[in-house]
């Protein structure tokens, strides 16, 4: 019997939707039955998305959110859940990331990298997994999905990106701690690891000489796309991995092994 990835009547928070990844990732969740909340701070782009996916018979709903604000975050997480309820599914996806050798970083480089992609990602998850605790209190049978977006930089250093290498390997950790004491409230906590994706933020650097050469480095010498998250992405959210949890799975086409 083939597997079914139905979604409907779950809630799904997408952070870092405006582009990329994220607007991957609300466009799979929508096209799958589930409600998408996108956000970002990137409004307009939102609405775009938001426009995308209900031409395509999907729900959606726009929140401004910036990770690195914990106002902005609890504001945005208390919106969410006033104007579509509770949110079921949470895609910690936002992360930005700059190249550089180590002995060049700032203290605010440092902190731009950590304040969105460890700290950020970590308030987020909290403030939602408080709801979820909650529910969960009143429901036992309740389930409900965290999926954290760490990158297989987490798990294998990469040369002038070691910044961004110690805050997705914190992501990692994070993940685990998560998963060991949210579990017992039905909270599956689980990081996704992508390898090397051409998305429209990075797409024009593979065309250049540096970005050839990485190519050819790759296993398979080729790079995947966001629709090769599809699968894994669907499986955290759905019901069929309820027994998965704290788990970090790669998804770089065999670059870390």
């Amino acid at each position: 019997m083939p597997l079914s990835f139905d979604l409907t009547g779950r809630t799904a928070l997408v952070t870092g939707a405006s582009s990329g990844l994220g607007a991957r990732f609300a466009r799979v969740l929508a096209d799958n039955g589930a409600q998408v909340v996108l956000a970002s701070r990137r409004l307009e782009r939102l609405k775009e998305l938001r426009a995308e996916i209900e031409s395509a018979g999907g729900a959606a709903h726009v929140v401004t959110l910036d990770v690195t604000d914990h106002a902005s975050i609890k504001s945005a997480i208390a919106h969410a859940e006033t104007e579509v309820g509770p949110i079921d599914i949470l895609v910690n996806n936002s992360g930005v990331s700059t190249t550089q050798r180590l002995l060049d970083v700032t203290p605010d480089d440092y902190a731009f990298m950590f304040d969105t992609n460890t700290r950020g990602a970590f308030f987020v998850a909290q403030e939602v997994a408080k709801r979820m605790v909650t529910r969960h209190r009143g429901d036992p049978r309740r389930t409900a999905r965290i999926i954290n977006i760490a990158s297989m930089a987490g798990l294998r250093v990469l040369a002038q990106i070691g910044v961004y290498c110690m805050s997705k390997a914190a992501v990692v950790q994070m993940t685990r701690a998560m998963a060991l004491e949210w579990g017992r409230f039905n909270i599956n906590v689980n990081a996704i690891c992508p390898g090397y994706i051409r998305t429209e933020i990075n797409d024009h650097h593979w065309d250049t000489e540096s970005g050839q050469k990485l190519i050819q480095m790759l296993p398979r010498k080729r790079l995947g796309t966001p629709e090769d998250l599809d699968g894994v992405l669907l499986l955290l959210a759905g019901e069929h991995s309820n027994f998965v949890n704290g788990a970090v799975i790669a998804a770089d086409d065999g670059f870390g092994v």
